[in-house]
């Protein structure tokens, strides 16, 4: 007997999801594919791990009280209204396996973050896709996405903004969403961890209003505000009985004491850190676009957030060999092909200070140029 007669049906064929990010592996390169705070991690950030370290000889709190407290601090929430996790990706993990018994249909927009559909699929949950169309400028079509919400249907995946797309959605269409789910007992997942580098988040998001919905759960992460990929901190906004049982699907002791105590200090002391990047993004994103419509790249319109979503096509060349020219040139983007067809001639890029941006417009400059444009 082999190994894989013994694996599950729904992991047997299931390939790993595919992320940007990844350019700290090669020297020399400027990453452009990640959606991080391009201020980096506050500069008291050794300062913060290092006294947390002094407590890492006993077991973390369980409960994460105090880091609880303080992400209920800035959401204006009850505690008992906030689940930890060790980052957005376990809450999105632990979504599904509350959630979604075997068999259950979700919808899920595309092109959307992977691991949405790939933690569905592993507990045994049927993805439809909703395709996000180019001719609505790839927002979410309220009136496309009602009538797919069947009787079979157990959840609508929402992030905002989306990635990759950059779309950014107002609160009142998500809640609008939102509502029509209650009455038809479909969960609603929105993933907000993108959001808080936006300019005016507090007005487009719902985390506040996550309590009032017994079919919503709200995910936030520190990983992109704070530039903290390495420090893996996420949590789940929803009302009292939504939390009860997502707090029963994590591990215990899921997040380090080093994580709890960062993270309590980095969100009660330190926003100003995010806040400032988001104004600094917003500005240099609509810089950008500029720049590459006076060098010919084929962007249509300035992004909602802080990165941008562009088909290359025009350019007579797929996702992955842009990638490849743009490299040749110190940067790195990202191929947009994993999200499925039809996006293999799509790329994705960040927006970060002016000196590095404007090394970066040559670099599409100079990729465009070798493709003989």
């Amino acid at each position: 007997m082999r190994v894989r007669d013994l694996v599950r049906d729904q992991l047997r064929d299931l390939p790993r999801t595919v992320h940007g990010g990844t350019a700290w592996k090669t020297e020399g390169i400027e990453d452009y594919s990640h959606n991080l705070n391009p201020f980096g991690p506050p500069p008291s950030l050794p300062d913060i791990v290092a006294k947390a370290a002094e407590e890492v000889a006993h077991y973390p709190d369980d409960s994460c009280h105090d880091l609880r407290d303080a992400i209920a601090e800035l959401h204006g929430v009850d505690a008992d209204e906030v689940v930890v996790g060790a980052g957005s990706s376990e809450i999105i993990r632990n979504f599904p396996l509350v959630f979604i018994n075997p068999g259950d249909r979700v919808l899920v927009p595309r092109p959307t973050f992977a691991e949405y559909s790939q933690q569905c699929n592993i507990a045994g949950g049927k993805v439809n896709d909703l395709l996000l169309l180019e001719a609505e400028d790839f927002r979410m079509d309220v009136e496309r996405i009602l009538p797919r919400i069947t009787p079979s249907t157990k959840a609508l995946y929402i992030c905002n903004p989306n990635n990759p797309t950059g779309r950014v959605e107002a609160r009142k269409k998500i809640l609008e969403i939102v509502e029509e789910c209650r009455h038809k007992d479909v969960m609603v997942f929105v993933d907000e961890t993108l959001l808080t580098l936006v300019p005016g988040h507090e007005d487009i998001s719902v985390a506040s209003f996550a309590a009032s919905y017994e079919n919503l759960l709200v995910a936030g992460s520190l990983t992109k505000s704070f530039a903290i990929p390495g420090i893996r901190i996420g949590y789940g906004l929803g009302g009292k009985e939504v939390i009860r049982h997502m707090d029963k699907a994590r591990l215990s002791w899921n997040v380090g004491t080093v994580e709890q105590t960062v993270a309590a200090e980095l969100i009660r002391e330190h926003h100003g850190h995010v806040e400032r990047a988001a104004e600094l993004m917003a500005t240099e994103a609509q810089w950008m676009f500029g720049k590459l419509k006076e060098i010919g790249f084929p962007v249509d319109r300035c992004t909602d957030s802080y990165f941008f979503f562009n088909s290359v096509q025009s350019l007579r060349c797929s996702a992955a060999q842009f990638q490849d020219r743009v490299k040749d040139s110190g940067f790195m983007i990202r191929d947009c092909a994993s999200f499925g067809r039809p996006f293999e001639r799509y790329v994705r890029f960040c927006v970060k200070d002016r000196e590095r941006n404007e090394a970066f417009v040559h670099a599409i400059h100079e990729a465009m140029g070798s493709l003989g444009w």
